[in-house]
């Protein structure tokens, strides 16, 4: 897998993590316990910092990237969908970032809240906890999310990153 240090900037992974063969890590990433990161997925941290709390996934083609000034942060249990592009913002514990979506700077996205399959949270938006961002720019729905909502998806992310790390080999064709 293609973890690259950047001059002193070095990702630091927790070895319980996930870090899929044909994702990418660079610079000052911090990968929490648990957590993964899937195929074909950028974590670049070459300006600032991105952390990934514990058994957070960020899942297929996903964008992370961050600013100078500002570090991209997602707690514990976050699930972050195929092809989303987080840059610059901060997503609280348990909360959803659905696929095709955009989070971008000092956004604030709260705890077991969802961004939508394919919003636009702008910069400096916040997205209430156990709310709902939804559309093109996004628009709240406030108390739309039970609390606890995503947690067999969250653990069902964790085991099959257990066994993608015990079972996934190559195959020569």
């Amino acid at each position: 897998m293609p973890i690259y240090a950047l001059g002193d900037q070095v990702p630091r992974i927790h070895p319980t993590a996930y870090v899929h063969p044909d994702a990418v890590v660079i610079g000052s990433v911090t990968i929490g316990a648990r957590s993964s990161v899937w195929p074909t997925a950028v974590l670049r941290g070459d300006d600032g910092e991105i952390v990934l709390g514990e058994e957070t996934s960020v899942q297929d083609g996903s964008i992370l990237h961050t600013t100078p000034t500002w570090p991209t942060v997602l707690g514990d249990r976050v699930t972050v969908g195929h092809n989303a592009h987080l840059e610059a913002c901060t997503i609280e514990d348990r909360a959803l970032v659905g696929s095709g979506s955009i989070v971008l700077h000092r956004a604030v996205v709260g705890r077991e809240a969802i961004v939508g399959a394919g919003a636009f949270v702008g910069n400096n938006k916040v997205v209430p906890p156990l709310a709902m961002a939804l559309g093109v720019p996004a628009e709240i729905r406030e108390d739309a999310v039970q609390p606890g909502h995503f947690d067999l998806g969250v653990d069902s992310y964790v085991h099959r990153a257990e066994r993608f790390r015990d079972q996934l080999r190559l195959l020569d064709t």
